[in-house]
């Protein structure tokens, strides 16, 4: 009986231990689905949030366009406005006009009648005749002042239109700024680079996006293209590869790619750079970035950075000089020319360009306004007059941008016919403007 007790205490501790470890199996297979559903709610929710950013983003978009057509619309109304104001005026001359040759009709009417010694056609004849006189005199009054009004304005349309397409498209025309030469070791490396049936300088071309030209210059190819952050790449890839050596398409690729890092890099630290020199502190990494590609933007000449540092400490300068916010005028002369970095990939002003993008990465309002106006005839700031009379100055400094012998021969001239400088006019304008803001 013991010996039966015994063994059926151990079949019980048997089953027993069985039971605990399915359960224990159980709970491991609950706890692993229970894990894996919340995994895959979190992947969800995620997904959600992704979704909600991205329609906040384009609500945000359709807002700032929403607001751009309402600038247009209000501008559109004014118009029309004045127009209806113009042509009420207009109907109350004429009134008065008719009003008053009613009147004369009268009188004449009146002279006839006393005199009697007309008929009534021929008086009336006269008179058409006295009035045809008049009305035409005055339709060709009006008609010339209304054609030299429509003249000088489609004259000035005319300037601001050519020099904003001159103005964005400046780096474009400039021969110097759209080509690079790339000094090579011997004549014989140009073989090398061209390849076997050209397949090394198509690889070149192909992923640099720049054309590879190779003439009878010794010792030297040269690299042309309108866009200076992909020429700067072609001309570290190419110099590398001289370099190495080894030159093939899958070397190629890897050296474009080790310059692309490196030019990225130097954006990266050229806008820090230009950022810690004049002083401007809490910029949007993006900001950053796109400031550092203006090193590889000119107009006329001049580098869009080194302009943009100049006018940060020119403003800067004149702002304490008239009591005005330094920060606000350092940061607005800094960035004043961000949308060139853009110009050519957004439609629109890159006065415009450059504002929009500093609003979105949360720049102070007072320097999107700087940004915004510093080409406006109508400043609505303190220190958008001062960041637009130091870009003023950097501009017309002399040796700042380039110019022909002929052109600066001829200003020459015409400053010395006129006894004062343009440039410092305007500049002296502008101060006076922002005293009297101020």
């Amino acid at each position: 009986a013991q010996s039966e007790a015994a063994q059926i205490l151990e079949d019980v501790a048997d089953e027993r231990r069985a039971i605990i470890i399915e359960g224990k199996e159980e709970a491991l297979k609950f706890r692993t689905d229970a894990e894996a559903e919340i995994r895959e709610r979190r992947s969800e929710v995620q997904r959600t949030e992704q979704r909600i950013a991205n329609r906040q983003e384009n609500v945000e978009r359709r807002a700032t366009n929403l607001e751009r057509r309402e600038r247009k619309l209000s501008d559109k109304e004014k118009t029309v406005s004045e127009l209806e104001h113009s042509l009420t005026e207009l109907k109350a001359k004429r009134k008065q006009r008719l009003q008053e040759m009613k009147q004369e009709h009268k009188q004449q009417l009146t002279k006839l009648e006393e005199i009697g010694q007309l008929s009534m056609s021929d008086a009336r004849n006269e008179l058409m005749y006295s009035a045809e006189q008049e009305i035409e005199h005055d339709l060709a009054i009006r008609y010339r002042d209304f054609e030299e009004q429509a003249r000088a304005e489609a004259n000035e349309k005319a300037r601001n239109i050519l020099a904003l397409a001159i103005h964005r498209f400046a780096a474009d025309v400039v021969s110097e700024a759209t080509v690079t030469t790339v000094q090579l070791p011997s004549d014989d490396m140009k073989g090398r680079l061209i390849g076997r049936e050209g397949r090394n300088i198509r690889a070149i071309e192909k992923a640099t996006g720049v054309d590879l030209i190779i003439d009878d210059t010794p010792e030297a190819v040269t690299l042309s293209c309108f866009d200076p952050v992909r020429r700067e790449i072609a001309r570290l890839a190419v110099t590398n590869l001289v370099s190495d050596g080894r030159i093939h398409p899958a070397r190629i690729e890897e050296m474009v790619g080790r310059s692309e890092k490196e030019v990225s890099e130097l954006i990266w630290k050229s806008g820090e750079e230009a950022a810690l020199e004049v002083g401007v502190r809490g910029l949007h990494p993006d900001i950053v970035r796109l400031l550092g590609r203006l090193k590889y933007r000119y107009s006329y000449g001049e580098n869009v950075l080194q302009h943009s540092i100049e006018v940060a400490h020119l403003s800067s300068m004149i702002a304490s000089e008239v009591g005005a916010n330094v920060k606000v005028a350092m940061a607005g002369g800094l960035l004043h020319d961000l949308g060139k970095a853009l110009s050519h990939e957004v439609e629109g002003p890159h006065a415009e360009i450059g504002a929009d993008i500093a609003s979105k990465h949360s720049v102070a309002k007072a320097v999107c306004t700087c940004i915004a106006e510093h080409h406006d005839d109508v400043m609505s700031s303190t220190e958008a007059f001062i960041v637009s009379a130091a870009d003023a100055i950097s501009a017309a400094r002399p040796g700042s941008r380039r110019d022909t012998a002929e052109n600066y021969i001829k200003r020459l001239q015409a400053w010395k016919k006129s006894g004062a400088h343009l440039t410092a006019w305007r500049s002296a304008t502008l101060f006076r403007r922002a005293a009297k803001c101020a």
